[in-house]
């Protein structure tokens, strides 16, 4: 179980991805909207909101969340600490700037550069090591059944967790993202993803290691309410383009708030 359900609580979490879309002052600017959000909002409080800007953003992301609750993220890392590693990012650095989530694993790093699940599992135990929380997406590369998807998001978890010791690390995030539905405009159906989450929460229930999970792929307002209607494996949103729009958190605290209610 997670922290909240074991304390009787329902604790939601929203995270957003900014990917390669805005530039630092924009990312900066972005970031400050949605703190002056998540200080107002009622629902912020109670909820683990998190953001993953680019990597020369963190910095100037990091300052324009200063005094709100928003953390910050980063949208890969290296699985070695450092060495003679042209252009990667060790987890010791991502802590230096002020990150405590790291995605990892997401449809476009296995489709554009090839990565595996020996190297998402490697990337996740250093992440870990270093305190990082480590985010790991999974999905079904082609539309499948509920079923056939829910068996290949669960083989991708348990080798994801390969190498993790559950004594030095926070409850891990898990993503699912069908690789068919991101960037598409409609999300997968309802029914399919609360199977999918349904399986992934019954592997955390035998395997020790209940992650919290998210739904993206076109996630939008809207689909956690869905969502939470139908399952309660559900924990939350991972945003993409839809949250470029600082009004989308607002958005989706005003479902959280609802849900509570």
């Amino acid at each position: 179980m997670s922290a909240a359900a074991e304390r009787g609580e329902r604790q939601f979490t929203i995270g957003i991805s900014l990917k390669l879309y805005m530039g630092v002052a924009e990312s900066a600017s972005w970031a400050a909207s949605l703190a002056r959000i998540a200080r107002n909002h009622p629902a912020a409080a109670a909820t683990d909101i998190f953001v993953a800007p680019s990597f020369p953003a963190l910095p100037a992301v990091a300052g324009a969340l200063t005094g709100s609750r928003i953390r910050l993220a980063a949208q890969d890392v290296f699985w070695e600490d450092a060495g003679a590693f042209t252009g990667e990012v060790g987890a010791g650095q991502l802590v230096e700037v002020g990150c405590s989530v790291v995605e990892i694993g997401h449809a476009e790093r296995r489709r554009l550069f090839g990565e595996t699940d020996e190297i998402v599992a490697a990337k996740a135990a250093t992440s870990a090591r270093h305190g990082l929380q480590p985010l790991v997406c999974v999905g079904e590369p082609e539309h499948t059944s509920a079923p056939l998807a829910a068996l290949e998001v669960v083989t991708q978890i348990d080798a994801a967790f390969a190498g993790a010791t559950p004594g030095e690390m926070r409850p891990w995030i898990v993503a699912y993202e069908p690789h068919w539905a991101i960037g598409r405009q409609q999300p997968a159906s309802t029914a399919h993803i609360a199977q999918v989450l349904d399986a992934l929460a019954l592997w955390g229930a035998e395997s020790g290691h209940r992650p919290t999970l998210l739904y993206g792929g076109s996630a939008r307002p809207g689909t956690l309410t869905e969502l939470a209607d139908t399952t309660s494996a559900v924990d939350g949103v991972f945003l993409g383009r839809y949250a470029h729009d600082p009004r989308t958190l607002t958005s989706v605290l005003n479902e959280i708030d609802a849900l509570a209610t």
